[in-house]
């Protein structure tokens, strides 16, 4: 367990070196790569660049599997790093003040850490696996409500438009179901939010491994429930796929609501 914390650490202090270059961006120019609503900016390539640069410091020789790199390493490698340098782009190109770094640290194949920085709000969620999860170095715990005493956060899978009447059919399903709904625009920070207990439930149609790899970690830590639309494990080779997570409750209503 030592040298998990020790990594860590080395993450933690890469994240928050990194978000200054979030904190003091100017200029913020969007260039699109598979469509108008997916883009990149110089800021995520360049907090992509220290991560790799301070975490191959921290461990040398480790892999990268990130959202930025033309080329990525294999999901089994022995020591493998899994980032999203910033989650929610859309967010931080319009100034909405609401996205994330999200780094997981995996070995053969198994995460075994997740952190996730949130610049704007300061707050650094973070797990080992078997440790539990915490909060600004505080732990925290899913909600014990069921959707009915929850709000749900729910992504619209935006890469994906032959998604969207499924997505909004599963969304108001849902909006009939529990307290309201939350749109943010940041996966790693909406299974942060199912986490911290702020919602009971998280669902999106399409996601990206680097999306959602420390989350997962996190959610489950702090005693959630995450997993496929349907209940079933995530892919093994990093494809993409839908998500939802939540309080055991909640997911168990939720897997209930989509096959009725």
């Amino acid at each position: 367990m030592d040298h998990l914390q020790n990594i860590c650490n080395a993450i933690e202090k890469a994240e928050r070196e990194a978000a200054e270059l979030i904190l003091h961006a100017h200029g913020i120019l969007a260039e699109t790569k598979s469509g108008r609503r997916d883009v990149v900016t110089e800021y995520d390539r360049r907090v992509q660049a220290l991560l790799m640069q301070r975490l191959g410091g921290a461990v040398p020789g480790a892999h990268y599997f990130c959202e930025e790199l033309d080329e990525r390493d294999r999901l089994d490698a022995e020591q493998l790093f899994i980032i999203d340098p910033i989650d929610g782009t859309m967010n931080f190109v319009h100034g909405f003040h609401h996205s994330c770094i999200s780094v997981a640290y995996a070995e053969r194949g198994e995460v075994l850490i997740g952190v996730i920085y949130n610049p704007y709000m300061d707050e650094l969620f973070s797990a080992i696996k078997g440790g539990g999860a915490y909060l600004n170095g505080r732990p925290i715990h899913v909600t014990d409500e069921g959707l009915a005493g929850s709000v749900v956060c729910y992504g619209t899978a935006p890469y994906n438009p032959e998604l969207t009447d499924e997505t909004f059919e599963t969304a108001r399903k849902l909006y009939a179901a529990s307290l309201d709904l939350r749109r943010e625009g940041s996966a790693a920070l909406d299974l942060c939010t199912v986490a911290a207990g702020r919602a009971g439930l998280y669902f999106e149609l399409k996601v990206s491994l680097w999306d959602y790899a420390a989350g997962d970690l996190i959610v489950r830590e702090a005693g959630g429930v995450c997993s496929r639309i349907d209940g079933s494990p995530f892919p093994t080779d990093g494809s993409r796929t839908g998500i939802a997570a939540g309080s055991p409750r909640a997911m168990a209503e939720f897997l209930a609501l989509m096959k009725a």
